[in-house]
């Protein structure tokens, strides 16, 4: 596995336990990029909108947009692969807490 693919499940996972402990399990795409940040992941809004139209098609995060900004929502097999309980190759599983 290269160091890329390696950020990339790490990234996904972060976005997921962003979520995971946000308010209603939903944030808009602007704090989404702010956490990502905090936790060493400088993306772009492109890039954000890659990783949340991915973890859509998997059933992870569900996806509104108003005003032009989209707001991410975790599902519930979202929150499973958040916690460690459901693997879903492309998202990092988290360490035991």
């Amino acid at each position: 596995m290269s160091y890329a693919q390696l950020v990339q499940e790490d990234r996904r996972l972060v976005i997921l336990r962003i979520l995971s402990e946000s308010d209603q399990y939903s944030t808009n795409e602007h704090l989404l990029k702010m956490g990502l940040h905090a936790f060493g992941h400088n993306v772009g809004t492109d890039l954000a909108r890659t990783e949340l139209a991915w973890l859509k098609e998997q059933g992870l995060v569900s996806v509104d947009e108003i005003g032009g900004v989209q707001i991410p929502k975790l599902t519930g097999r979202g929150l499973d692969v958040a916690q460690g309980s459901t693997v879903v190759p492309g998202v990092k599983r988290p360490a035991p807490e």
